[in-house]
């Protein structure tokens, strides 16, 4: 059985329809002098786009198996995973609770209630507040209880589980049709938080594309303690699909500072950069600070090779409404 036929045999909701595009950013291309690709993810077609729903596509199969009534989950403030399990609960009929923290502790109205919040309110989710996510999962069972809701099922944060992450291993696939046939990536960027889209991206592309490996950009840990996170998620993955082995973890740390959710310099330029050269959106919290990384690296001329570099528009745009800092006069 090959990886495709063990994917088919879990089972899964269809929410994309159809690929994301996957093309050549022509101008930054240019801009840089090396030529850099984007697999545009933020194109997903429900709630403003992200690569959530990549994950939900199997957690929510796994839920309405399970004859759930509740989708609980957990998240910051402006968390695009919230945000897109609270519309595919609204989807399927579904009640949806969420367990959120302001990882700023900031009391700026915008980033209280505009951006994803306005929009996982709209989708009228239950929100509850809590000072620190410091362990979700047995945080949202404690609220379940406390709540006395029946058939609820945990949403793990970012849907990164083994389950979740099965989305970019099928997403590898993906992008092993539709690459152009003459290339080969020197290696896959991506934002790397909850690690399940790296993890997925990074066992799927082993398979199919095995001389290509993901970066990730952390978003809000050190190599060090991201670097665990990801190993966990490819082992499990690895044997929910019977494969013998993962790849390495790669990690660079140098772009999240100063904090998660707190945009920095070199991401606001990397957004206004796409911006006016693309006219593609990214986010301060996720795909801002990943192309800083990607556009660092490429200027440091430290990725070896000289093949053209994928990009994995994780989506986010929503957060942009919510930061009073992202402007192009702060930048």
């Amino acid at each position: 059985m090959n990886i495709q036929e063990r994917l088919s045999a879990i089972a899964k909701i269809n929410l994309l329809h159809t690929a994301t595009p996957l093309v050549k950013l022509n101008n930054i291309s240019e801009y840089l002098g090396r030529e850099i690709y984007i697999k545009r993810d933020d194109m997903t077609p429900l709630a403003m786009g992200g690569n959530k729903l990549r994950k939900l596509e199997f957690i929510i199969a796994d839920a309405l198996q399970k004859k759930a009534k509740v989708l609980v989950t957990a998240g910051a403030i402006q968390s695009n995973h919230v945000r897109q399990t609270a519309a595919i609960a609204a989807m399927y009929g579904l009640e949806c609770v969420a367990l959120l923290e302001n990882p700023l502790q900031s009391g700026n109205s915008l980033f209280l209630n505009n951006g994803n919040k306005l929009l996982t309110d709209l989708f009228n989710t239950r929100c509850y507040f809590c000072e620190e996510l410091s362990d979700p999962n047995e945080q949202m069972k404690a609220l379940i209880e406390s709540l006395g809701l029946e058939n609820a099922y945990v949403v793990p944060v970012g849907g990164s589980n083994a389950l979740g992450s099965l989305g970019y291993v099928s997403c590898a696939l993906e992008i092993a049709q539709q690459k152009p046939k003459d290339i080969d990536f020197a290696a896959v960027i991506v934002a790397s938080g909850s690690a399940g889209t790296h993890a997925g991206l990074a066992i799927g592309l082993q398979v199919v594309l095995p001389q290509t490996p993901v970066i990730g950009v952390t978003v809000s840990r050190t190599v060090e303690q991201q670097q665990p996170k990801v190993e966990k998620l490819q082992n499990e993955i690895s044997e929910l699909l019977n494969l013998a082995d993962f790849p390495n973890v790669q990690l660079w740390d140098q772009y999240f500072s100063p904090a998660y959710g707190a945009p920095n310099s070199k991401g606001q330029q990397a957004i206004e950069l796409l911006a006016q050269k693309e006219g593609i959106l990214l986010d301060p919290v996720y795909t801002g600070k990943a192309m800083a990384g990607l556009i660092d690296n490429v200027l440091k001329e430290t990725i070896e090779g000289s093949q053209p570099l994928l990009f994995i528009h994780t989506g986010g745009s929503p957060a942009l409404f919510a930061y009073p800092e992202i402007n192009v006069a702060s930048i």
